[in-house]
């Protein structure tokens, strides 16, 4: 199920100082931030996880399809 994947490129950060920006396009050095003090509880925490290990991993190409276009 790929749903967790397009919430990557369908939700924005709501606070902070990338608000508005799709967790998918979060800068590295900001995952990596989470992933040391600690993601958020519930979904939210559970998308940055997702996308730092996305990112961590060097697969952020793979969301490209999911951004619709091309």
């Amino acid at each position: 199920m790929s749903e967790p994947l397009d919430l990557l490129v369908k939700t924005a950060m709501p606070y902070g100082k990338y608000k508005g920006t799709l967790i998918a396009d979060l800068p590295g050095n900001y995952l990596n931030w989470f992933a040391r003090e600690g993601f958020p509880p519930g979904r939210l925490g559970r998308l940055l996880a997702l996308m730092h290990e996305i990112d961590h991993n060097g697969l952020k190409h793979l969301l490209q399809p999911l951004r619709g276009g091309a």
